[in-house]
């Protein structure tokens, strides 16, 4: 998606050409929580994850089923 925000007519053409047709009074909604959507992963792309290792690289310990056994 550009920068551009989503208009409700483009959201309902995106949808429909996912397979999704939305009812009209829906257009207006899913344009906007794609607008959101798109405000929240762009502050997630600003972010800097330089000395953070590959997911591969994580090894999750085996945990207790309960902390107090």
């Amino acid at each position: 998606m550009s920068a551009v925000e989503l208009t409700p007519p483009e959201a309902a053409r995106w949808a429909a050409r996912a397979g999704l047709p939305l009812p009209a009074d829906r257009h207006a909604a899913v344009a906007a929580t794609a607008h959101h959507i798109h405000s929240v992963v762009a502050v997630l792309r600003e972010l800097d994850f330089g000395d953070t290792p590959p997911a591969p690289a994580y090894h999750a310990e085996q945990e207790k089923p309960d902390a107090a056994a």
